[in-house]
């Protein structure tokens, strides 16, 4: 298996596409929320032109109203993978969200199942007291998870009370590694602060100019909760409160693009500290087609294919 990492704004999915072509490869999206059907701009879908034909799964997976979690992405991107191996071809998983990447590639399983009860008592205590009150014990708990976690996103920090109730461990803990099930080759693209922001800003914009309002606003009127998963995603959360007249446009677009940045720092921090990765500067190529050659080069030479 091929994977392709990195923090946002870093052309993962064109060069991705690219290596695809060039090894018989078909791509697994490893990002937590492509996942959201009707959430296109905002997250940076690959449209199916910019696919060139090369076959895509875990995108449009669930609506935006429902859960996804971890390990249901573990669980569908382990069958493809065994899919994409049977008819000889390379699987590529790639994406920015560092816990998906982790879990198929060191082999997590999952403690603590569902605690329907547990979860009744503790959304109880949400309505009768409040997010922040939830969140408040999370922190005590599990200051890991509090900080990853939005104190209105009730759903996710209920799930990560519910595992450290049962388990006595943070839920970030409470994952084990097995045996890794696959040879993975894996390569991380990078670009220097300065012009990753620069990029950032740049694509915030097109989304803007690609019709994001439009899309947010489209989700809202069918009915999906602000409080909901998807719609704590980069992009969703700042323009859903513009259209409900919490900030200004100036201001969500502001908001948006430091959020940005934030979340890129995060994510760098994070896949610095796996081991294994390839890095690539992406600016000492002139383009997606340049960095696929060189990934090809030594996925034939490690692969031998």
């Amino acid at each position: 298996m091929l994977v392709i990492t990195g923090p946002t704004a870093t052309g993962k999915s064109a060069v991705a596409v690219e290596v695809a072509l060039r090894v018989g490869g078909e791509v697994i999206s490893a990002d937590s929320m492509m996942v959201y059907r009707g959430m296109d701009i905002g997250t940076a879908k690959p449209t199916p032109a910019e696919r060139k034909g090369v076959p895509h799964y875990l995108i449009d997976v669930v609506d935006p109203e429902e859960d996804f979690s971890v390990a249901a992405f573990q669980a569908l991107a382990r069958e493809h993978i065994q899919e994409i191996n049977a008819r000889g071809r390379l699987p590529i998983l790639t994406g920015g969200t560092g816990l998906y990447i982790r879990a198929v590639v060191e082999g997590f399983r999952f403690a603590g199942g569902v605690n329907r009860e547990l979860r009744r008592r503790l959304a109880e205590e949400a309505r009768r007291f409040g997010p922040l009150y939830l969140h408040e014990r999370l922190q005590a708990v599990d200051p890991e998870a509090a900080a990853r976690i939005h104190p209105h996103n009730v759903k996710r920090v209920i799930r990560a009370l519910e595992v450290f109730y049962q388990t006595g461990k943070p839920i970030s803990a409470a994952a084990t590694t097995a045996a890794p099930r696959y040879d993975a080759l894996v390569f991380g693209l990078y670009l220097e602060r300065e012009e990753l922001y620069r990029r950032i800003e740049a694509r915030v914009d097109a989304m803007l100019a690609a019709g994001l309002v439009d899309e947010v606003k489209r989700l809202l009127a069918r009915g999906v909760p602000r409080e909901a998963t998807a719609m704590q995603a980069l992009g969703y959360k700042e323009i859903a409160a513009y259209l409900k007249g919490e900030v200004t446009f100036e201001e969500a677009v502001r908001l948006l693009k430091r959020n940005t940045r934030r979340f890129a720092k995060r994510q760098f921090t994070w896949f610095k500290r796996e081991e294994g990765i390839r890095w690539l500067d992406v600016a000492a190529y002139p383009g997606p087609a340049a960095i696929a050659e060189e990934i090809a080069a030594q996925v034939k030479e490690y692969f031998g294919r």
